[in-house]
């Protein structure tokens, strides 16, 4: 078990963003941040999520995004967190649409999410931590917000 934050390699960083289906987009809006929770899936190192036409859409292919993910596994205290920046790119091409089509995503939300986009990371950084017995007692960690990976 670690005793400390440990920095993460990226093969790691991308085993961790493959164990989850569910981050956090974000973006500038209007010259402040915004983050946006989006379900994704990663494909050819790269990482796929939809989005209907809006402001999230927009922002995403205006400037530089990232996508943080995290976890805690309840069994051994340990949370971490990846992070890939990069840029956003709404697949348009027939080649991408269809491949597009058969990759195992499905909005969690109701409405029209016809636009795919590929998020091309420049960089992936994560980090591991165990979380102190009282830090764990708070309403922050509970079993509701884990996420166990092994």
């Amino acid at each position: 078990m670690p005793s400390s934050t440990t920095q993460l390699p990226a093969d790691d960083c991308w085993k961790l963003f493959r164990s989850a289906d569910f981050g956090r987009l974000g973006v500038i809006v209007e010259s402040h941040p915004e983050i946006f929770p989006v379900n994704y899936v990663v494909d050819h190192g790269s990482l796929v999520f939809r989005s209907a036409p809006g402001t999230k859409l927009d922002a995403a292919l205006a400037n530089e995004v990232v996508m943080e993910v995290d976890g805690f596994n309840p069994d051994t205290s340990v949370a971490w967190s990846v992070v890939a920046r990069g840029s956003a790119q709404r697949m348009i091409s027939i080649d991408d649409v269809l491949e597009s089509a058969m990759l195992p995503l499905f909005p969690w939300q109701s409405g029209e999410k016809n636009n795919f986009v590929r998020i091309v990371p420049t960089i992936v950084t994560g980090r591991r931590f165990v979380v102190p017995a009282s830090a764990r007692r708070g309403p922050g960690l509970s079993d509701s917000h884990r996420l166990r990976i092994e």
